[in-house]
């Protein structure tokens, strides 16, 4: 039978459920992603660091745990919310149940809470810290704790240690992939497309990824406030002096736009699923696409150097950026994601062509 636990909310709220996987008190930063399908690669991204995941669509598990689905070897969110978990899954790649996996890798998990209730929470109020416990005997103390709660150092928290070069079968074109905690889809793209991929962490310097004549350099996606990695900025700032084709992918969005001068600012609750709609400010056409950030470009703030080239449907935040005077662009969306949708997966394509540019001048 499964113990009681309890979500305590910043506000003071107190949602009870049931627990499963690992059976641990943890503290975090609240958000919600409305995927219906992809949860495996949701638990493994790394841009959850430091945060408490809830899922609103009702049923997770149903497929089990597929590793050749994750995005990275382990779970970096703090705890994982749930409606209804599955514990007869079925699938003939299935590996285990999410539940086994959850304890196997640390992770606190709690179900058969109103999560359409605490959604509704989170989107009137905004992003929230939380608690996940299994007594109330605490409360007060809880709340100090769950006030006081940052996430930090997400960025170096998450990234590679150590540099890991990946070949393409047909190879193409060498490309750095600056991790800043990147999802393993987006090296998956690029190999498929014949570029050897080399992965560098967050803190290597620009002349070290100078020194390996990259033809193209893809910035990853990652967790945390983007103006917190000063020394990454710097970095890429001089590097962006030299014109190497460059791609930019969520948090790599960010830095990019952070390196030319650009603002970033925090998101009320953040734009999290597989549904978000961003349009393509020169034709209209509307992509819908996988997203999980919480914060964005200031597109008021972009530098004459840059225009924006996606918006989003919904808010009217920044999509996207195309700099006007090096071969560079960046979105804010995930054109890899694994679970999809797929419609803007050709941007890896445009980054191709523009290493093809590059070579022929």
């Amino acid at each position: 039978m499964s113990k009681t636990a309890y979500l305590i909310l910043e506000n003071g709220k107190v949602f009870e459920g049931k627990s499963f996987g690992a059976e641990k008190e943890v503290t975090g930063e609240l958000v919600f992603t409305t995927a219906m399908t992809g949860y495996l690669e949701t638990l493994t991204d790394p841009s959850y660091y430091g945060q408490v995941v809830m899922q609103t669509f009702p049923l997770i598990g149903n497929y089990g745990v597929i590793p050749s689905d994750f995005e990275s070897a382990q779970p970096a969110l703090r705890a994982y919310i749930v409606r209804n978990r599955c514990q007869e899954p079925s699938n003939f790649r299935c590996e285990g149940t999410l539940d086994t996996f959850l304890k196997a890798c640390g992770i606190p998990g709690m179900y058969a809470l109103d999560t359409r209730a605490l959604t509704r929470i989170v989107r009137e109020y905004g992003v929230m810290n939380c608690k996940l416990v299994y007594s109330l005997a605490n409360k007060e103390q809880n709340l100090k704790e769950i006030a006081s709660y940052r996430v930090t150092d997400a960025v170096r928290s998450v990234t590679k240690n150590e540099q890991k070069r990946f070949c393409a079968q047909q190879p193409r074109y060498n490309v750095v992939l600056w991790d800043f905690g990147a999802k393993d889809n987006i090296r998956r793209e690029l190999m498929k497309r014949g570029c050897n991929v080399t992965v560098v962490p967050a803190y290597t310097t620009a002349q070290h990824i100078m020194d390996l004549h990259p033809d193209g350099i893809m910035l990853s996606n990652g967790p945390g406030n983007p103006v917190d990695n000063g020394a990454v900025i710097e970095q890429l700032r001089i590097l962006c002096q030299e014109k190497i084709p460059t791609f930019g992918i969520c948090l790599g969005h960010q830095l990019l736009a952070l390196s030319q001068g650009a603002k970033t600012e925090k998101l009320k609750y953040g734009h999290r699923g597989a549904n978000q709609p961003a349009t393509d400010t020169q034709t209209g056409r509307v992509y819908i696409t996988s997203q999980n950030h919480g914060y964005a470009v200031v597109g008021e703030s972009l530098p004459a150097n840059a225009r924006e080239s996606y918006k989003n449907a919904n808010d009217g935040t920044c999509e996207g950026v195309e700099y006007l005077d090096m071969p560079a662009f960046s979105v804010q969306f995930h054109p890899e994601a694994c679970g999809g949708p797929l419609d803007t997966g050709f941007l890896f394509d445009r980054f191709l062509s523009m290493m093809d540019e590059k070579n022929r001048q």
